[in-house]
């Protein structure tokens, strides 16, 4: 069974900077597309970054480009994601997911594993 496990969320500032862990069990990380995605309270959920299998490709909602990295350590079965720049619309629930579809998979129904979340607040 897949189960992915979300750390590094909580507050801060408008120009700081979190980093996001998501921990995946089992085996076969490698074989996994894993991406990120949040909700913020009455909006839709939306996708944010992708990363494929090897780590070698990676996909960026508009939004959060040139602020925001997403990277993978396959030995650790972890991904991460180093968010710098944030700013107040950043607020939202973070969600780790993994999928076997492709790393330009957007949809949250392409990931059919994901966590339960970490809340990110970014707020003077």
């Amino acid at each position: 069974q897949v189960q992915l496990v979300e750390s590094g969320g909580g507050m801060a500032q408008p120009g700081g900077s979190l980093r996001l862990s998501c921990a995946k069990s089992g085996r076969t990380f490698a074989d996994y597309t894993m991406a990120w995605f949040r909700q913020a309270p009455g909006k839709e959920r939306e996708f944010v970054a992708s990363i494929s299998g090897n780590g070698l490709r990676t996909y960026y909602t508009d939004s959060v480009k040139g602020r925001f990295t997403i990277s993978r350590d396959n030995a650790k079965n972890s991904v991460y994601l180093q968010m710098n720049d944030l700013e107040p619309e950043d607020t939202a629930v973070y969600y780790c997911r993994a999928g076997r579809g492709a790393f330009w998979d957007t949809d949250w129904s392409a990931y059919g594993y994901g966590g339960q979340g970490t809340q990110v607040t970014v707020s003077s």
